[in-house]
């Protein structure tokens, strides 16, 4: 299933969601608070990562990770970039959120990962 909002595509696996934010884009809270019903209103309680593709340049506001951070069903985030610039911002940003947080440069690692996260979750009766 995929969801286009005004400022981003998502597109629903069962253990993880792939983001791809619009070039020049600047996320906010209030673009967070978006995504996350979203989010909420597909998972419900069942535990899965969110994967952002950074394959467009824009701006998070790192401290919306705070709010992010208190997502119950939100097993683990990762970063996708190949970019330097996006590496580094995403080094950055994980100061903020408190969950479990990676940074590949393939999106198939990323997957990889947040598969196996989720069903280690899911055997421990997350």
């Amino acid at each position: 299933m995929t969801i286009e909002l005004s400022f981003c595509k998502m597109v629903f696996f069962e253990n993880y969601v792939i983001s791809t934010i619009n070039e020049g884009e600047v996320v906010s809270q209030e673009k967070s608070n978006l995504q996350t019903q979203v989010l909420m209103d597909h998972f419900k309680d069942r535990p899965f990562v969110y994967i952002t593709h950074r394959i467009n340049s824009y701006s998070v506001d790192p401290t919306i990770y705070f709010e992010t951070s208190k997502f119950s069903a939100l097993a683990g985030f990762v970063v996708v970039s190949k970019e330097k610039p996006g590496i580094k911002n995403a080094i950055y940003e994980k100061a903020f959120l408190n969950k479990p947080f990676e940074i590949f440069e393939d999106l198939e690692d990323a997957i990889l990962w947040a598969d196996n996260l989720c069903n280690m979750k899911k055997k421990l009766g997350y």
